[in-house]
């Protein structure tokens, strides 16, 4: 089935789906009323039911929802090591409120509310804790910032998920979004002794790869009383799959303010461009050195004129490219309990994770539309043919273009380790006392990223045609892309571009210390006051290093062709690109690391081949070496009530909490060849906090809540690679990519007053109606700026830091360079709701009487101001960053005694990521989401099940792109096929 079929069914889809809405309201209206008949008609009651399975994990989520006075969803595991989703984000997006990112077709990040992963908390076994992984570029990169990566850790190492989305004083501090809390099994959560064992092969349908996934629980309690308990669980999985798709590193001006600098003008054309330059060979005549100007034809002419203009974009880096990812994860939870007597309990938990992963990334490429004349860029393409749709060239065919074929490798490693202990104890029968402390640790380490190139200079005849698809369009290269005879190996020695290798070790490490004590006292039955103290300290590092020079390399020995150092991509673009598959030379990288012992870390004394690695003395590295350690304490009291209040059922908390944070940032700036600079910063906030109950009629909650809420500054952006908080200032001025960054150690942290009011109507066993709405007063906001200036004008803002003696080379006065910084804003207001559904249809005759749904939509909106300019003296109003308008879950569900089959659906409209966007953009965003998941079980014998997955069965594409509210202009759109898994559980 072609990509164009599939495009237009997942549409017919997404708006079946949407006409269907009626029809489920109309389904919710019956379903309720006559489950609220059934259960209040005596005649019709029946024996108490037992659930077993999906149904009973979604039972256990509604009964503890429904117990607690604030505002929480809870997830729990159907059955020993059995969640209900292989992965924590894609389980948790079925709460109402969540949507998830993923990195190669797996969750790997949250969005609550609206709000992304920096405003929400995470914390596993009660204690915070910060998992980070490397990602591909479109997805973020690594993750250098305060997000939690959900990919690290498989679900079965869990029996809980309880995301909170209001404050209490006893909950620590740092989210306006939500805090997670992810909880492993306990030997006391399984009386006696348990085992549990599943075992699973994965199949990728685009990959075409199997791969293992198994997992196992082990738990006993033992003793004269059952006092000790001792519990461990395993999980162990394998994922080869392909990524492919187009992408373009986004949209550019074609000329003016943003531009590479324009096309080359016809001969004759006024006014010249390029003008004349001695450096590049450009001239009346030429448009650089070797390269002559388009005659000046009446063909030529309106090609260009069409083509270069301010207003009209092109794709920077048009490209086709294949990724390649093998993973293999490992987890392991370990507990072990003691209650000595029934007053006491000590438990001890530790979580082990380690995720290795290999990523090989290849792409062909087109170079000239994103580099400058001192580069060899734009300026030397001469346009022969153009057509403009929106504001885009939509079609054009050139002469003098570089392309180029890029591989890129990368070993990546993330480690995480967790150590806690936990004692409680009851003083008297109206006194108790909690102490806890702990250590998470999260190391990545990514110690290969290797990219090399081959390279086509000033090609004649390639060209772009989106006008059949906007997201996959018919490239011509104008050569034979399969023929080593049609590449170069370009060294030092040749003209740019030249060939490239980079050579980039980079890592993250995140250590959290943590100490609780809190105390609880019955004042009377229905008062109980509360009090703690938290301490908790927080370290990040990174480090990176690079080549002082990535674009000089050593010239080719002896005999040895590029065919020698290359091979073949073949088969890629399957349901992807018109006209078939796509087959390329790629670099050999082996073969090339072999070649010139690029992994020396020295200087193999000939010409071009220096691959000493540094990192603080160098420009282009010296930004990721930086380091933040934060010391957070916290002390609070809160006072919980359950009673009555008017005959009714009235219970809830309000309390205070105060918390200081304290921060110290060290990194290395451009001066001096890399100085260590340092900066402190301190802040108090006091943040009360108050939670209501009432219960009008039986089974119906009214809930309010009311709190102000923190969360605190990034560290950085992962999608930019932006710097936040330390004080140190950066300069690339080499190129190809020019770019500057200033960091501030001063921020404020996010500050928000939060209001929710909800309604729950519990009508049935299982069941639940609710309405929910929220609204949230953001006061101080934290937003990238991202200005493209020229160098002087960094020199007149920071002259030590950018003094004209750092720009040499191709680098001069004039040189573009984007400058990134982050300041607080004044933010605006969030708000929104919403609805959730879930039932199981007992109602219904024979087998129906087994279905249920669950359902649930979410609507936001927000108003953010945004600084538009370097000093914040024009702002524009849009969505907060990552904020879906609208988002929603459904689940339809079928359950017996020996069969169970689920379908789920999530979708989430498209939302922004950066605001104003790169390269003359506006904004940049990503557009909007529907994936289709289905799981079965069949029980063979008490023991014994067999069980089905099926994953992204629309095979969704991450769809990005740069424009403004009128273009959106694809940079990425890259699949990674469908997910299927077979297997078997059992449990003794």
């Amino acid at each position: 089935m072609s990509q164009f079929i599939t495009a237009r069914s997942s549409r017919a889809l997404r708006r079946s789906l949407i006409a269907g809405t009626s029809g489920l309201a109309m389904a919710m209206t019956f379903g309720v009323i006559a489950a609220a008949a059934q259960s209040q008609d005596p005649e019709t009651e029946v024996d108490e039911i037992v659930v077993t399975g999906y149904r009973a994990s979604l039972q256990a989520g509604l009964a503890a929802k429904r117990r607690e006075a604030t505002v929480v969803d809870v997830i729990v595991a159907e059955d020993i090591a059995d969640f209900p989703d292989l992965n924590l984000a894609e389980a948790i997006q079925r709460v109402p409120g969540v949507a998830i990112d993923r990195d190669a077709g797996e969750g790997r990040s949250i969005t609550v509310r609206g709000l992304g992963s920096d405003f929400t908390r995470t914390r596993i076994n009660g204690m915070e804790a910060q998992a980070t992984t490397g990602g591909t570029d479109s997805s973020g990169g690594a993750n250098r910032g305060r997000g939690f990566d959900f990919n690290v850790f498989a679900s079965e190492l869990f029996n809980s998920i309880t995301v909170r989305k209001t404050a209490a004083a006893e909950t620590e501090e740092g989210s306006l979004g939500a805090t997670v809390d992810l909880q492993a099994s306990r030997p006391f959560d399984y009386p006696g002794q348990a085992f549990a064992f599943s075992g699973q092969a994965g199949y990728n349908d685009l990959s075409e790869q199997w791969n293992p996934r198994m997992a196992l629980l082990a738990s006993t309690t033992f003793g004269d009383r059952d006092q000790f308990g001792a519990l461990i669980s395993v999980a162990y999985s394998e994922r080869s799959l392909l990524e492919e798709g187009f992408s373009t590193v986004r949209w550019a001006p074609a000329t003016g303010t943003g531009s590479s600098g324009g096309f080359c003008s016809p001969i004759g054309v006024t006014p010249q461009n390029p003008g004349n330059s001695g450096t590049t060979g450009s001239s009346a005549a030429n448009c650089s050195t070797g390269n002559p100007r388009a005659p000046n034809t009446p063909a030529n002419v309106t090609a260009y004129q069409t083509a270069n203009q301010a207003n009209v974009f092109i794709p920077r880096l048009p490209r086709y490219g294949r990724l390649t990812h093998e993973q293999e994860r490992l987890g392991v939870t370990g507990s072990f309990q003691w209650r000595p007597a029934d007053t006491t309990q000590f438990s001890v938990d530790v979580l082990y994770s380690k995720l290795d992963a290999t990523r090989q990334e290849d792409f062909l490429q087109a170079l000239s539309f994103s580099r400058n004349a001192a580069a060899g860029g734009q300026t030397q393409v001469i346009v022969r043919d153009a057509a403009i749709d929106n504001g885009m060239l939509v079609y054009g065919l050139f002469d003098n273009v570089d392309l180029r074929s890029e591989s890129r490798f990368d070993v990546l490693s993330t480690e995480f380790i967790q150590v806690s202990f936990t004692a409680e104890h009851e003083f008297t029968d109206r006194l108790r006392g909690r102490y806890y402390i702990g250590r998470a640790e999260s190391s990545f380490e990514n110690p290969i990223q290797t990219t090399v190139t081959l390279d086509a200079n000033d090609v004649d005849g390639y060209g772009w045609d989106f006008r059949g698809n906007m997201n996959s369009p018919v490239i011509t290269y104008g050569i034979d892309v399969t023929n080593p005879a049609s590449w170069a190996w370009r060294p030092s020695t040749a003209s740019t571009p030249r060939s490239e290798i980079r050579i980039r070790p980079n890592g993250a490490d995140n250590v959290f210390m943590s100490w609780q004590g809190d105390v609880e006292y019955d004042a009377s039955d229905w008062l109980t006051l509360k009090a703690g103290v938290n301490y908790k300290s927080y370290e990040s590092s990174t480090y990176e290093f690079r080549r002082t020079d990535e674009t000089v390399v050593p010239v080719l020995p002896g005999t040895t062709t590029v065919a020698d150092i290359s091979n073949q991509l073949t088969g890629f673009g399957r349901d992807l690109i018109p006209g078939g598959t796509l087959n390329w030379l790629r670099p050999d990288l082996s073969a090339i690391a072999s070649l010139f012992n690029i992994y020396c870390n020295c200087n193999t004394g000939v010409a071009g081949g220096d691959f000493t690695l540094t990192s603080i003395t160098n420009g282009n590295a010296r930004g990721g070496n930086r380091s933040i350690e934060e010391e957070d304490v916290a002390v609070y009291l809160q006072a919980d009530w359950d009673t009555e209040l008017f005959g009714m059922p009235f219970r809830g908390n309000v309390g205070v909490r105060q918390a200081n944070t304290r921060i110290y940032a060290e990194g290395y700036s451009s001066t001096g060849g890399g100085t260590l600079v340092s900066g402190e910063h301190e802040y108090t906030d006091t943040l009360p906090s108050l939670n209501l109950v009432f219960e009008p009629m039986d089974d119906l909650l009214v809930r309010f809540g009311a709190a102000k809420v923190m969360a605190r500054p990034q560290i950085g952006n992962t999608l930019a690679g932006t710097n936040y908080l330390v004080p140190t200032t950066s300069l690339n001025a080499t190129g190809p990519n020019f770019t500057a960054s200033i960091g501030n150690v001063k921020l404020e942290p996010f500050r928000a007053d939060t209001y929710d009011f909800s309604i729950e109507w519990y009508f049935a066993p299982e069941s639940l109606l609710s309405f929910a709405y929220f609204y949230k007063d953001i006061d101080t906001y934290i937003q990238i700026l991202r200005q493209d200036l020229p160098y002087s004008d960094l020199t007149a803002l920071n002259p030590s830091a950018f003094a004209p003696a750092f720009c040499t080379g191709v680098c001069s006065s004039s040189t573009i360079f984007q400058l990134t910084s982050a300041v607080n804003t004044e933010g605006g207001p969030l708000k929104g709701f919403e609805i959730s559904w879930q039932q199981p249809f007992r109602f219904l005759p024979g087998p129906l009487g087994n279905t249920g749904v669950q359902v649930n939509y979410t609507r936001v909106e927000s108003e953010i101001d945004y600084c538009n300019d370097a000093l914040c003296s024009t702002f524009v109003t849009a969505d907060l960053i990552n904020l879906s308008p609208e988002s929603w879950n459904a689940t339809l569900y079928y359950e017996d005694e020996r069969f169970s089959a689920r379908v789920s659906g999530s979708a989430r409209d498209q939302y922004l990521q950066n605001i104003p966007g790169r390269n003359g953009n506006a904004q940049e965003g990503k557009m909007e989401t529907f994936n289709l998941d289905a799981s079965a079980s069949f029980k063979v014998t008490d023991q014994l099940d067999l069980t089905f997955e099926a994953i992204n069965l629309t095979d969704e594409f991450n769809h990005q792109w740069v424009g403004d509210d009128t273009r959106q202009s694809t940079s990425v759109y890259h699949h990674t096929g469908r997910q299927f898994y077979v297997g078997a559980r059992a449990r003794f």
